[in-house]
């Protein structure tokens, strides 16, 4: 549906620029941390509102097989990407005392995680913490958790030429030290560092399992774990590191659809309301949005995956208001932001799309399937929720339907190749 009447100009998009990380002056015993804004521009206004979503921090333009390019001019082949569009810079002030403050959302967080813990052991954990001599800490919700995402980082497979997706001039991080491939009889992998959150799947992963939403900021995702160890055959608790968090409640929308757009007045953003484009590769979907014309506006775009997870419903499925409508209610959206992921480790020598940017963040609004043996040991194979309504995974730019038929990597992962979109704006302008 084209909206009627004047037409918004679009603002134009950053182009050829990129952003690096400064580091503040250390002043009065805190440290300030950003990231400096492209080409100087000036940043947008304050947020409205009550939900500031953090940028992703990419910085780079990346081509459809992983090349970095020059930020393409508006209306460009590939224009519209996540760099272009960059968002509230993220700050951080270390508060020199085992905690670090959000400036943009005003959260307070442990600067470093927990050890490993069962779910149940969360909230009693984090009702006896005093660290830095605070009383109130809390679990994260899923929201708050992936706040902290910053989507500079890759695995490459190896450690030593990684960097995580989390900004570790602040923040503590480590990968684990071992070299498996996950499971009881090889050991962990150096990405098996995921991190609770609060949030529970609504659903069942694997057909069976209890579930609960959680980040990793060693491969950039969110899925859900089970609360049960599957590389212990499901037989003791599943143990995952806890990153404590305080102060106000964050992630929060308050939607206010017309007949064209929904505006989320605590974020500041304004949504396409009813998905129109069919499943799209993801340089069509960066085309459709930038030339999108709907509410007397044509300054929309692809939003970049902290945007996007911005609106994804963790109490239902599909995990998506239904204030939005979207023509396939299994659908997975597209985002404007590259996943940094490859080359593959040395135990994967043959695997497709292993060039660092070929792959783009989406988010599962409908069950994120993958393609398993089920049970374990039958030798039988079907498609099932592996990883939660509600999960962000990434698909080759690439990817052709169907090129996929029994899924990809160790759990069959879905890959689609042309995934669904809704654009967005600033309620700013």
């Amino acid at each position: 549906m084209v909206g009627q009447g004047r037409a918004h100009r679009r603002r134009r998009p950053i182009t050829g620029q990129r952003f690096s990380p400064l580091l503040g002056a250390l002043a009065g015993g805190f440290i300030l941390l950003a990231s400096a804004w492209p080409g100087g521009a000036a940043p947008p206004p304050p947020a409205p509102a009550s939900y500031p979503v953090v940028g992703t921090a990419q910085d780079r333009c990346y081509g459809e097989t992983g090349e970095v390019i020059a930020c393409p001019a508006e209306g460009a082949f590939l224009s519209g990407q996540d760099a272009q569009h960059p968002g509230r810079r993220p700050l951080y002030r270390d508060n020199g005392d085992g905690t670090v403050t959000d400036r943009v959302t005003g959260l307070v967080w442990a600067k470093a995680p927990g050890a490993p813990m069962a779910y149940a052991e969360l909230d009693g954990f984090a009702r006896a913490s005093r660290l830095g001599g605070h009383d109130d800490w809390r679990v994260p919700t899923i929201r708050e958790l992936f706040s902290l995402i910053d989507y500079r980082g890759g695995y490459t497979g190896d450690p030593r030429t990684s960097r995580p997706y989390i900004d570790a001039a602040v923040f503590d991080f480590a990968y684990a030290a071992g070299t498996g491939l996950g499971d009881a009889a090889h050991g962990r992998r150096p990405i098996d560092v995921q991190e609770w959150s609060a949030t529970p799947y609504v659903g069942r992963t694997m057909g069976r399992d209890e579930t609960v939403f959680g980040v990793n900021f060693a491969d950039g995702r969110i899925k859900g774990y089970p609360v049960m160890d599957p590389a212990n055959r499901m037989q003791t608790p599943h143990r995952l590191a806890l990153r404590l968090v305080r102060g106000p409640a964050y992630g929060r929308n308050d939607f206010h659809p017309d007949a064209e757009t929904v505006t989320d007045r605590a974020s500041g953003l304004v949504w396409q309301r009813r998905e129109a484009a069919g499943a799209l590769s993801w340089a069509r979907a960066l085309a459709y949005c930038e030339g999108l014309s709907l509410a007397g506006h044509r300054d929309w775009r692809l939003p970049d995956a902290k945007e996007l997870h911005s609106i994804v419903d963790y109490s239902r499925i599909p995990a998506l208001d239904p204030v939005f409508a979207l023509s396939d209610r299994e659908a997975y959206l597209w985002s404007s932001t590259t996943h940094l992921e490859g080359p593959p480790p040395a135990t994967e020598p043959g695997r497709a799309f292993s060039r660092t940017g070929e792959l783009a963040v989406y988010a599962a609004i409908g069950p994120a399937r993958g393609y398993m043996e089920a049970p374990p040991g039958s030798g039988r194979r079907q498609w099932m929720d592996v990883h939660g309504a509600g999960a962000l995974r990434s698909d080759p730019k690439t990817a052709r339907p169907d090129a996929f038929p029994e899924g990809f990597g160790p759990q069959g992962d879905d890959i689609r190749g042309h995934n669904h979109v809704l654009c967005v704006r600033d309620l700013a302008g």
